[in-house]
């Protein structure tokens, strides 16, 4: 399952979202409008009353995914877009079309049409469509298991044969894909494939790598999967003398920098003592935020003065 936000506001309870469902082997889906808001009892209470009342709490397992990574849950990611499409085809946004011509601003009510226009598709993996498979139930977990079994094998060797995971070491140079940077300035379409060079300051696992990002991707997740990162390469100097190499997008990690301070995000008093401390927050996320006294921080002028700049803006 998934969850969809950023739609405009439909329905009586003014819905922003829908959490997208399916099922692994029938490929059938439940839609369900919801809030961006929702919290973490919101969102069991609307599985509970739509969901697992119908068909049973059956057993289920956390599989925590990267962002981006759609190897981890393509399933719902597939799904989701395949309806993001129907609804765009279906909602207008120019006033002028409201209930003209079949067309409507309240997706909402849209759900039920297109969650039946996705039963009654037939599926790429089963070659079947999800509706046929509720009425054939007996035979569907061996017939769907195959299939899928069938399909990710294929998938697995086309993958294996076309992509190779470089050998990334701590201090390497590397370049980011930015596929999923919607903020990077310029016309979309033509802006870079990839940007950096970033030092590479840790290794998640065998298929994560955390760079240290800065400038306009300061703020960005700084921890990518391997299918979006991509060795930098730097010119020969034989075969290109006169080419400059690329300016580093951040300095080398030193290991004084390894814990080089971000920003202030609080401060509070020692209970009994005329003494303040301040929480810092580190470049680099693997820190986790620490209390500090003023003469502990580097450069503590400049960040204090930021801090309750940002302190006075805020109240």
């Amino acid at each position: 399952m998934d969850l969809v936000t950023e739609l405009p506001p439909s329905g009586d309870k003014i819905y922003n979202s829908f959490l997208g469902i399916v099922d692994r082997y029938s490929k059938t889906p439940i839609f369900l409008p919801s809030h961006k808001d929702d919290t973490a009892m919101d969102t069991p209470i609307l599985l509970w009353s739509r969901v697992i009342s119908y068909t049973g709490l059956f057993g289920t397992k956390l599989s925590f995914l990267t962002a981006y990574h759609p190897q981890t849950d393509g399933l719902a990611e597939r799904m989701i877009q395949t309806l993001e499409d129907m609804i765009r085809i279906f909602c207008a946004y120019g006033l002028e079309f409201k209930y003209s011509a079949g067309f409507t601003h309240d997706w909402c009510t849209l759900i039920p049409a297109l969650e039946l226009a996705y039963k009654t598709s037939v599926h790429s993996t089963t070659g079947q469509t999800p509706a046929i498979f509720k009425i054939i139930l007996g035979k569907v977990k061996n017939h769907s298991k195959q299939s899928m079994n069938d399909a990710f094998d294929y998938a697995k060797q086309k993958w294996d044969k076309s992509f190779k995971v470089p050998d990334f070491k701590v201090g390497d140079l590397a370049l980011v894909s930015t596929l999923n940077f919607n903020n990077i300035k310029g016309p979309k379409k033509l802006k870079d494939s990839y940007v950096g060079p970033f030092v590479i300051i840790a290794l998640h696992g065998a298929n994560e790598v955390q760079v240290e990002l800065s400038g306009e991707l300061e703020n960005k997740h700084p921890i990518f999967p391997v299918s979006l990162i991509n060795p930098y390469q730097t010119a020969d100097k034989e075969l290109f003398p006169l080419r400059n190499p690329a300016p580093l997008a951040v300095p080398p990690v030193e290991q004084n920098e390894d814990k080089k301070i971000k920003k202030v995000t609080k401060e509070r008093r020692l209970r009994g003592e005329n003494q303040r401390e301040y929480l810092v927050r580190y470049r680099n996320p693997v820190h986790e935020d620490e209390w500090l006294a003023e003469s502990e921080i580097p450069d503590s002028d400049k960040l204090l003065r930021i801090f309750r700049h940002e302190s006075r803006t805020q109240a």
